[in-house]
């Protein structure tokens, strides 16, 4: 019997360890770099246009525009409005207008709650490299 409670005891142990880790999501990664500030969005008129990096924008991709990261850089941005994330992929350059910090894609603006309002306060996670 004691052999049984001293089984039981380490497999309780060992699930409230487990428990009480975080659960891994498809936006998981450390980040490396956190700023915060305006992010806008673009889409029509630049849709199917040249990025910066020499791609055919897409405005319905998860991408987004940053005056100095380098092209490929993934960062996390959270709409602090909404609480809602995306990961998106460097491959532009901006935004232009002034005190902004991100330009994101239209379909990363809709995936965090960005599209009607235009512009909103984020937060934005340089993820590392895998």
């Amino acid at each position: 019997m004691n052999k049984l409670n001293a089984t039981l005891r380490t497999l309780l142990s060992a699930s409230c360890l487990l428990a009480a880790a975080p659960f891994a999501t498809a936006h998981s990664g450390s980040a490396t770099q956190t700023f915060e500030g305006a992010a806008s969005w673009y889409g029509p008129g630049f849709h199917g246009r040249q990025t910066a990096n020499g791609e055919t924008y897409d405005m319905n991709s998860l991408t987004a525009a940053h005056p100095s990261l380098p092209f490929g850089t993934r960062v996390r941005v959270t709409n602090e409005a909404t609480d809602a994330s995306v990961v998106v992929r460097i491959n532009d350059r901006g935004p232009y207008a002034k005190n902004r910090i991100i330009d994101l894609s239209k379909g990363a603006a809709d995936d965090i709650g960005l599209l009607s309002s235009g512009v909103g306060h984020v937060t934005v996670e340089v993820l590392a490299s895998a």
